[in-house]
């Protein structure tokens, strides 16, 4: 699945505090704070400073999370579009 590359801000860009399961995100450029559930804090990482699509973003994280959907790169999709709605990701 060819599509859209994305990358996200380096590690010192944000703060992130993981609390039962779910990731509180401060995003130091914009000031806002955001609430994560799995796998967006994963795709951040996988994004921090390098750029990537769907596919290479669920090879980065596919050796350490695992998705359960029908169809993962689909579903880390529709994850990025979300974090770039919010601000986290955008398109490189």
């Amino acid at each position: 699945m060819a599509g859209p590359r994305f990358i996200a801000d380096p590690d010192d860009a944000v703060r992130a505090v993981v609390l039962e399961g779910l990731t509180i995100l401060y995003h130091r450029p914009s000031g806002m704070t955001h609430l994560l559930a799995p796998p967006g804090p994963q795709i951040l990482a996988a994004l921090s400073g390098r750029e990537g699509d769907a596919d290479a973003v669920l090879a980065r994280i596919a050796e350490s999370f695992d998705l359960e959907a029908e169809d993962p790169a689909a579903a880390i999709a529709a994850r990025l579009a979300e974090l770039e709605a919010a601000g986290l990701v955008r398109r490189a």
